[in-house]
């Protein structure tokens, strides 16, 4: 997407962000989960079925890695990026089925600059990951690091 680069001044607490979505099929699903996370429930169908999920499911992983990739294709902070010192509150909600379309809702919670730097400022956003009827199937809140626009314009 041609987005004009965002900077640390450019994140109101409030404001929400939405990606495009992305369906993920039977196979990615299996071909990922032989690689990173082979639980029965990912790449066996008979198993699968047996299963309390009743039938094939994208590991939590994939899930997390495709939200990603969505919020990623869509240049909301990737300018400014200097990081995250991690992830918190990660909940699986929902189970992701072979042809579910996944799209995610971010929601700039918080927004403060560094006490000690200059460069840089803090931004905690809420990501709601959903699926194709709306349905909040994972959660999670990121705090990340990003660049101000004048260290930018300095550099």
């Amino acid at each position: 997407m041609d987005r004009s680069p965002l900077y640390f001044e450019d994140f109101e607490v409030g404001q929400t962000f939405k990606t495009r979505g992305m369906t993920l099929t039977e196979s990615v699903i299996i071909d990922f989960a032989w690689q990173y996370d082979p639980q029965p429930f990912h790449i066996d169908a008979e198993a699968a079925k047996a299963s309390p999920y009743g039938g094939i499911i994208a590991s939590g992983f994939q899930t997390h890695l495709v939200a990603f990739r969505l919020v990623y294709q869509e240049n909301i902070w990737n300018t400014a990026s200097m990081g995250s010192p991690g992830i918190d509150e990660l909940r699986w909600l929902k189970p992701v089925r072979p042809g579910d379309t996944l799209h995610v809702i971010l929601e700039v919670m918080e927004s403060r600059m560094s006490g000690s730097r200059t460069d840089r400022g803090y931004v905690r956003m809420f990501y709601q990951v959903m699926n194709q009827a709306d349905e909040c199937v994972m959660s999670y809140l990121t705090t990340h690091i990003l660049q101000t626009r004048a260290d930018a314009e300095a550099g």
